[in-house]
């Protein structure tokens, strides 16, 4: 199939399970029936409304809608969004072990996209009750009230990983959060939140400061923390010059390369031209190869014999998935880089970006149970073969928003090109 037949087959095929995944209660994870995946999830159900507003399909956004009614019916007394909703039996989960950070931030991001792209004013009068309690509930998440959200272990969608305290990819969608609750504040009040833009301009502020290392000695006055940046500095690899750390904590800073906080940095624009030309080659050069290049989750790979493994080894809810190259171990993810071509082709780099989309929609293809098109959660970051859930609707979604990115069309109210 060449390159051009298997991006317009790779659409079809993206909105087909898309449309599979949209029910009544609004879009499912997946239509596969294993474990739960056929729920309205928060984060899931955020990026198949983003990409439901990028097709411009009206059956879709239909089911975007609803999966935000669905999620804000079910809010918890103190703010909190379910991470998902079981629209048959009713069951509602607010996470495992811990809550999901993230259900929230993606669901904000949603509602106001959604408003953005329809300007349904009924929608908007129905949601500012419940984006309110969340506001007041990611600000008490801060804990010390000093900028950044404090993100306990599993508290996010690398929710079986060894990632918690501040950790970048939800300071990320934090800071989209506070842009989305004061656009939704303009639209409905015709005038800016001084205070909102205030909050905008300091979290922003503190991402740049905290989470790259330049060696600018001056930086260190901007530190969240002064005496752990600073041992975090001088305890960087070589290679913390090269891509945005994925978190701190109080007992220091990690390293590990976390692929969708990068991808988000640039593509939300906090990454200025030269850290983003860094990471890209830092992905070209490290991540990825010719023969499939998709995206892992997070690298290097945590092996048996690494200090990390006796850890990782337990941080799981029902079985064991982060084996190397699997999962968030180095497993190899569409979605990821389906977000990454969007951020190139968004930037004006079309030929790399169709480069990356082409990998998605050949890791879409890869055949799993017996069925082409198989949309796999991940694919083994050395076997290339699929795993996880078949059928995953973010799988699909990231292919027709980086589709639409090269199309010229916006992904959360950005166009770097433009």
């Amino acid at each position: 199939m060449g390159d051009d037949d298997l991006e317009q087959e790779g659409h079809r095929q993206a909105l087909s399970l898309l449309r599979s995944c949209a029910t009544e209660a609004g879009f499912l994870a997946s239509p596969t029936d294993r474990s739960n995946y056929r729920r309205v999830w928060a984060r899931d159900g955020a990026m198949l409304s983003l990409a439901a507003l990028c097709a411009q399909d009206e059956e879709l956004i239909a089911a975007a809608r609803s999966t935000l009614h669905t999620l804000v019916r079910h809010q918890g007394p103190h703010g909190e969004i379910p991470s998902n909703v079981d629209p048959v039996t009713g069951r509602v989960s607010y996470g495992g072990t811990t809550g999901r950070v993230d259900a929230d931030l993606w669901f904000v991001i949603a509602c106001a996209e959604y408003w953005r792209a329809t300007e349904d004013g009924d929608f908007l009068d129905a949601m500012l009750p419940a984006l309110e309690k969340v506001r007041a509930l990611l600000g008490a998440w801060e804990f010390n009230n000093r900028g950044l959200l404090y993100v306990p272990p599993t508290g996010d969608w690398a929710d079986e990983y060894l990632q918690s305290g501040y950790v970048l990819y939800d300071q990320l969608l934090y800071l989209q959060t506070q842009r989305s609750l004061a656009a939704l504040h303009a639209g409905v009040h015709g005038s800016p939140d001084h205070r909102l833009e205030e909050r905008i301009s300091h979290l922003y502020h503190l991402i740049r400061a905290n989470y790259w290392f330049d060696g600018d000695a001056d930086q260190a006055g901007d530190a969240y923390h002064e005496v752990l940046y600073r041992r975090g500095q001088e305890a960087a690899p070589h290679c913390a010059d090269r891509y945005w750390l994925p978190s701190f904590s109080p007992t220091g800073y990690s390293y590990r390369f976390d692929a969708f906080a990068n991808v988000l940095a640039s593509l939300l624009g906090v990454a200025d031209d030269d850290q983003r030309e860094r990471v890209d080659r830092y992905i070209a050069e490290e991540l990825v190869d010719d023969e499939l290049p998709l995206l892992p989750a997070f690298h290097p790979v945590i092996e048996p014999v690494d200090e990390d493994w006796e850890d990782l080894q337990v941080m799981f809810s029902y079985t064991f998935k982060n084996k190397p190259y699997e999962f968030h171990n180095g497993g190899l993810w569409p979605m990821l880089t389906g977000f990454h071509a969007a951020d190139l082709a968004l930037r004006g780099r079309g030929q790399a970006a169709r480069r990356y989309l082409h990998a998605v929609h050949a890791g879409n293809r890869l055949a799993m149970d017996g069925e082409d098109w198989s949309f796999p959660e991940f694919v083994h970051g050395r076997d290339r073969t699929p795993g996880g859930t078949r059928r995953q609707g973010w799988s699909a979604a990231a292919a027709v928003i980086a589709g639409a990115a090269l199309e010229g069309r916006e992904v959360f109210g950005i166009d770097h090109a433009g």
